[in-house]
C-alpha cells in the first residue's frame, strides 16, 4: 500500500475521490441522525408503556423489543423499501398506475434503521428512568411541583444523565447500520467507497479510507458523549 498514492486518490485533487467520500460521509450522518431522532421518539413512548403503561401497553412494547432486537437490520431494511412499493403500488393502482412506486431509499432506511435501534432505545431509557432515585421525586412533589414541572426539571434531566451512555450506543450502531442503507441505492459512505474502489480497481485502499473515516467519526462521537455527560453530571460526587 503506497501511503502517497493512497493520500491522492482520498484527497480533493484533480484525480481525488475525497469530494464524493465527503458527500457520502455528510450522507451517512444524516442517516444516522435522523435515525437517532426516530429510535428516541419510539424509545420514549416504549419506555413509557413498560414503566407506566396498562398490560395491553406493557405487552405491545415488550413484543416489539423483542422482535425487532432479534431481525437484522438488512431484513428491516428490504421490509420497508419493498414492503412499501406493495402498499404504494396497490394505491396506485386505484388511480390506474402500473409503474413501479416505493419509499425513497433514504426514507425507507432511516426508518429501519431508527425502528430497529428504538427497540434498544427502549430498554436504554426503561433502564435509565428506573435509575433515578425515588426521593429525588418525592422531594419534588415536596416543594409542589405538578407533573409537568416534576418532568421538565427533575424526572428528565436525571434520566437523560443516565441513559447518555446508552444513547451514545445507539448512535454508534446508527452509525454503522447505515452502511445498509446502500442495499437501497443511497449513496452514503460505503457506497461511495464501493463505486471508488471499484472506478480505481484499489479497493484495499478505499475501504481503509472509509474505516479510517468511520474511527474518527466514532473517536469524535465519543468526545461529545462524554462532554454531555460531563454537563449533565454537574454536582454528583463521583466516585
Amino acid at each position: 500500500m503506497d501511503l502517497a498514492r493512497t493520500f491522492e486518490l482520498v484527497g480533493f485533487g484533480p484525480d481525488g475521490w475525497g469530494a464524493i467520500l465527503l458527500a457520502g460521509t455528510a450522507t451517512t450522518l444524516a442517516a444516522a441522525f435522523c435515525g437517532l431522532l426516530l429510535s428516541f421518539v419510539l424509545g420514549a413512548l416504549g419506555a413509557s408503556a413498560k414503566v407506566a403503561g396498562g398490560p395491553a401497553a406493557r405487552a405491545a412494547a415488550e413484543t416489539y423489543t423483542t422482535i425487532l432486537r432479534g431481525v437484522p437490520e438488512l431484513l428491516v431494511i428490504f421490509l420497508f423499501y419493498f414492503g412499501s412499493s406493495s402498499v404504494l403500488g396497490a394505491i396506485a393502482a386505484l388511480f390506474q398506475y402500473q409503474g413501479f412506486i416505493a419509499l425513497p431509499g433514504f426514507l425507507a432506511g432511516v426508518l429501519a434503521i431508527g425502528v430497529v435501534e428504538g427497540a434498544v432505545m427502549v430498554e436504554v431509557l426503561r433502564g435509565a428512568f428506573l435509575a433515578v432515585k425515588p426521593g429525588e421525586i418525592e422531594a419534588a412533589k415536596a416543594c409542589g411541583m405538578n407533573t409537568f414541572l416534576r418532568f421538565r426539571r427533575i424526572i428528565a434531566p436525571l434520566t437523560l444523565r443516565h441513559a447518555l451512555p446508552g444513547i451514545g450506543n445507539v448512535w454508534i450502531g446508527l452509525l454503522k447500520g447505515s452502511s445498509l442503507l446502500s442495499a437501497t441505492g443511497v449513496a452514503e459512505l460505503m457506497r461511495q467507497t464501493q463505486v471508488a474502489a471499484g472506478s480505481t480497481r484499489l479497493p484495499f485502499d478505499f475501504y481503509v479510507a472509509a474505516g479510517a473515516i468511520y474511527i474518527v467519526i466514532t473517536v469524535s462521537s465519543g468526545v461529545v458523549f462524554q462532554l454531555a455527560e460531563r454537563h449533565y453530571s454537574r454536582g454528583v460526587a463521583r466516585p
